[in-house]
């Protein structure tokens, strides 16, 4: 049994590729010889690209991956109530 077809673009990046972007947002720029202190979507898609992870990403799919991979905030007070 298959899936429906369903329109829209098909997936232009596998998981593994993802996962060593995130991962490499986690990483200091500055290890990767970038004169800045926090990673930029675009600049974290240009190390990408450097390292070979990907050929080719837009900084709106890096900040895509990024925003995905936060965990959830809490939807009420964080402190207990006295």
């Amino acid at each position: 049994m298959q899936d429906a077809f369903r329109s829209g673009s098909s997936v232009k990046f596998a998981v593994e590729q993802i996962v060593a972007i995130v991962a490499l947002a986690c990483e200091l720029p500055a290890s990767s010889g970038r004169p800045i202190s926090h990673w930029s979507p675009g600049a974290l898609a240009a190390e990408a690209v450097k390292r070979g992870i990907v050929e080719t990403i837009s900084p709106r799919s890096v900040g895509r991956f990024l925003k995905g991979s936060r965990p959830p905030t809490a939807s009420g007070p964080v402190l207990a109530e006295q």
